[in-house]
């Protein structure tokens, strides 16, 4: 055993903890950064670990003060056959060996370190002349310098061959503790396949059976042929997936090699990647610490930081008398849509926004013609796609009062430190606004200000925990409030999330947390929701689904493509035949109502949208429900 092993095992246990718990964001390029300080391209990069550490070691420190947690040495090419090139090969103990400690006087306690191995830069058998005992010797070469000099991780990334990756996952296996984690990963072309032709689903299968931690994609032609790919592997791994997209595809700019995808871009993507289940979350060539730093915030905002799945921490200290909680109010006697849902009738929920402006009176008509019509709760999102609109809560309160039919108001933590979401939903009951939708909400870059800032103290789930504690009298510290609230608490819900596995786990935490009952994200695929329902009965919560019409082919390429909301081909196929806007419409509500009434079948309520707020088209859907 060497003297690395027992550190390597005891953060190989801290980083597999933390990629239980929540997404890990890697650093971004390291060769494309060295090229826009001024290295020459045909320089070898790695050898600069020993001619120019401190400009190696500054990128790393631009990373970690961009808030990654995975930084890569400077060892891409770091191999016997590459550096021969260069005329280094002797070298390759110093360059791999300075490599890591460079990384690891950046990385200080910050971040984990990872040893980064690329391809040989040689075809291997059987169409090239190294043979595969050969190319595992070379591989293992490698590990062995990385290992000895303390790596947390290795990371083997931009693979273009199976056969090449084989053959280096079984010379890490054999350099590294039995505990090493290692993430292994390939770059594809724009179809997915490999550079042989190997399709996704073969690649994905064999990484799946072999002994890595970690798999996912790197490098390619950017963020959305990553993510294409990353979406089908879904269906053949249980493995945690990785994605390093490159900054797309590089154009040259007066000589120079330029990477257009900006940050935003890109962090706009990480919102996509983390739905479709990526764990480990990085860059490859053309992204900057700017980059990160964007997706960062884009994580954050997805999964705030929280050192447990529930946030509701009660200590009972020694010679101290131990909590007493209230008991909650019954959900009958919480509101009438509590006790609607108590009795099991079915619940009818239809959308209405905040004005953007000081008058919610056109709002106020809309929620009056709903109530004419049967509807049991006007459902008020909180800052819609990052928006500011007038207060949510306030919304709920004019319509309670000058409409007479009772809201439920969304709740998001975007905006409110937990100081603040404690105080507004203690103002919330002390209003009348008792039911509650508790989202994490969507993160600022959104919308029209995407420089503004986000608190996310808590996500939907601490949200959850905090609503929950106060129905008992208690703050979230475990300290008596003197009186507690009546809040119904209800929570969020995908139906059609491409990584249900994770979605389910969350799932679950709400439950614990105190949800009462759930409303999906907008369904159009009734196999998933039923599939959905199957997997979440044994909670026995009441599931209200989203059923939303749409208005047009455009609007439903949005929900397939930016919303990532399924929608089955003969619904596609309808909205494209529909030829102009009235059509579009009429068939949007002809659909919604089709689902409205097959899904009254199977779930508790319904939550239908006003597009563009024409609460009539709600309306319309409504009365596919029949008698409620």
């Amino acid at each position: 055993m060497t003297v690395t092993e027992p550190i390597a095992q005891t953060r190989a246990a801290d980083f597999r903890r933390k990629l239980e718990q929540k997404i890990i964001v890697a650093d971004g390029a390291m060769g494309t950064m060295l090229y826009a300080k001024g290295i020459f391209i045909n320089r070898c990069f790695d050898e600069l670990n020993l001619s120019a550490p401190q400009l190696v070691k500054e990128i790393h420190q631009e990373y970690v003060r961009a808030g990654a947690e995975v930084i890569e040495t400077n060892t891409f090419g770091g191999n016997r056959v590459r550096l021969s090139a260069f005329g280094f090969a002797e070298k390759l103990g110093a360059i791999n060996q300075a490599g890591v400690r460079l990384a690891r006087e950046a990385a200080g306690d910050k971040a984990f370190v990872a040893g980064a191995i690329g391809p040989l830069g040689t075809r291997i058998e059987p169409l090239g002349p190294m043979s595969f005992d050969e190319a595992r010797a070379v591989f293992r070469e490698q590990a062995e310098a990385l290992v000895s000099a303390g790596v947390d991780l290795i990371i083997l990334e931009t693979f273009y061959e199976l056969n090449e990756l084989r053959e280096a996952i079984a010379a890490v296996r054999q350099a590294a503790p039995h505990e090493m984690v290692v993430i292994a990963q390939v770059t594809v072309n724009d179809d997915g396949t490999l550079r042989d032709g190997t399709s996704t689903e073969t690649f994905t299968r064999s990484l799946n059976e072999w002994p890595v931690d970690v798999i996912g994609v790197n490098c390619s032609a950017g963020p959305k042929v990553i993510l294409e790919t990353i979406e089908k592997m879904l269906g053949f791994t249980t493995k945690p997936l990785s994605a390093m997209p490159n900054a797309g595809l590089p154009a040259t700019v007066e000589g120079r090699n330029i990477y257009l995808c900006s940050p935003e871009y890109m962090a706009q993507y990480a919102r996509r990647y983390l739905q479709a289940g990526v764990r480990v979350l990085g860059g490859c060539c053309g992204t900057t610490p700017e980059h990160i730093k964007q997706i960062l915030g884009e994580v954050r905002s997805l999964q705030p930081v929280r050192q447990h799945k529930s946030t509701q921490v009660i200590v009972e200290e020694p010679g101290k008398p131990s909590v007493k909680r209230m008991a909650k109010v019954p959900l009958a006697e919480k509101s009438q849509l509590g006790a609607k849902l108590a009795a099991g009738k079915f619940v009818a929920f239809v959308e209405i926004l905040p004005p953007r402006g000081v008058d919610p009176s056109r709002e106020i008509e809309g929620a009056k013609l709903c109530k004419q019509h049967g509807i049991d709760c006007i459902n008020v999102p909180d800052g819609p796609r990052a928006s500011a609109r007038l207060s949510a809560q306030v919304t709920c309160q004019l319509i309670q009062q000058h409409a007479g039919i009772e809201s439920v108001l969304h709740f998001c933590c975007r905006d409110r430190n937990i100081l603040s979401i404690q105080s507004e939903l203690l103002g919330a009951h002390a209003t009348g606004v008792r039911n509650l939708i508790c989202i994490t909400g969507d993160p600022p870059r959104m919308g029209t200000y995407p420089d503004a800032s986000a608190v996310f103290d808590v996500d939907s789930i601490g949200l959850t925990n905090i609503a929950n504690n106060l129905n008992q009298g208690l703050d979230i510290g475990g300290n008596p409030t003197g009186s507690q609230t009546a809040l119904l608490i209800g929570v969020g819900a995908n139906p059609g999330a491409l990584n249900m596995d994770e979605e389910l786990r969350r799932f679950a935490w709400k439950v614990e947390a105190g949800a009462e009952y759930v409303v999906t994200q907008p369904v159009f695929d009734l196999d998933l929701l039923e599939l959905f329902l199957r997997r979440v009965e044994q909670y026995k919560l009441p599931i209200v689904a989203g059923i939303w019409p749409l208005t047009s082919y455009r609007n439903a390429e949005f929900m397939v493509n930016e919303l990532r909301v399924p929608v089955p081909n003969d619904y596609m196929e309808r909205m494209k035949r529909a030829d102009n806007a009235e059509k579009a419409r009429a068939e949007g509500v002809a659909i919604a109502r089709e689902m409205a009434a097959q899904a009254r079948k199977m779930v508790r309520g319904a939550a239908l949208s006003a597009p563009f707020g024409r609460y009539d088209m709600a309306v319309e859907v409504a009365q596919a429900l029949g008698e409620r």
